[in-house]
C-alpha cells in the first residue's frame, strides 16, 4: 500500500491542490453572486441557481485538469472532448430553446431592471400583457394579471420584447390567489 502511495504521491498532491484551489475560487464566485443578488433585490433562489451553474462549470474544469494530472495525452483528451462536444452539439441544437431560456435567466439575474413585485407591461403585438412579476425562474418568469390569471412567460422572449415598468413594488399579499 505504501509503495502505491509513493508511486502516485505527486499526482495525489496535485489533485488535492486542484480541488482546494477550485473550491476556493468557486466559493468566492458564489459569495459574489449572492451579494450581487442581494444588492439588486433578487431572490435567494435565483442566486442559488446561478451558484449551481458555477459548480457544474468548475466540476467540468476539474475533470479536464485531473485528466492531465493523471497523465492523459493531449491528443487523447482532444479526441474524447471532440466526440463529446459533437454529441452535445447535436443534442443542444435539438433543445436550443431550453438553453436560450436558461441563458436568458442568467442574463436576467445580473442585468434585468425589474424585480419580483414590480408591475410591468410587455409590448407584444399579438398578446400585450400587463402583470405583476411573481417569480423569476430558470426557464420562465411568472406574471400575475389583474384578473388573477398566472402567465408563465419564457425568459428569452422577455429579453426580446419592449417592457415598461408601470409600478415599482406593486405586489401585495391580497393580489396573490
Amino acid at each position: 500500500m505504501s509503495s502505491m502511495f509513493s508511486n502516485y504521491q505527486d499526482k495525489f498532491i496535485y489533485t488535492i491542490i486542484l480541488l482546494i484551489v477550485l473550491f476556493i475560487i468557486r466559493t468566492i464566485i458564489v459569495i459574489t453572486v449572492k451579494k450581487t443578488g442581494e444588492k439588486s433585490g433578487t431572490t435567494e433562489a435565483r442566486a442559488t441557481l446561478i451558484g449551481r451553474y458555477v459548480t457544474v462549470v468548475f466540476v467540468l474544469i476539474a475533470i479536464l485538469i485531473e485528466a492531465f494530472i493523471l497523465g492523459a495525452e493531449t491528443r487523447d483528451i482532444t479526441l474524447v472532448f471532440s466526440s463529446v462536444f459533437a454529441v452535445i452539439g447535436v443534442a443542444l441544437f435539438a433543445i436550443w430553446s431550453i438553453l436560450s431560456n436558461i441563458t436568458s435567466g442568467v442574463i436576467m439575474f445580473f442585468s434585468f431592471p425589474y424585480k419580483v413585485g414590480d408591475k410591468i407591461k410587455i409590448h407584444d403585438k399579438d398578446y400585450p400583457l400587463e402583470a405583476i412579476i411573481e417569480d423569476i425562474r430558470a426557464f420562465q418568469i411568472h406574471l400575475r394579471e389583474d384578473n388573477g390569471d398566472l402567465v408563465t412567460y419564457p425568459n428569452n422572449l422577455i429579453l426580446q420584447k419592449a417592457v415598461t415598468l408601470l409600478q415599482k413594488d406593486a405586489l401585495d399579499d391580497s393580489s396573490i390567489l
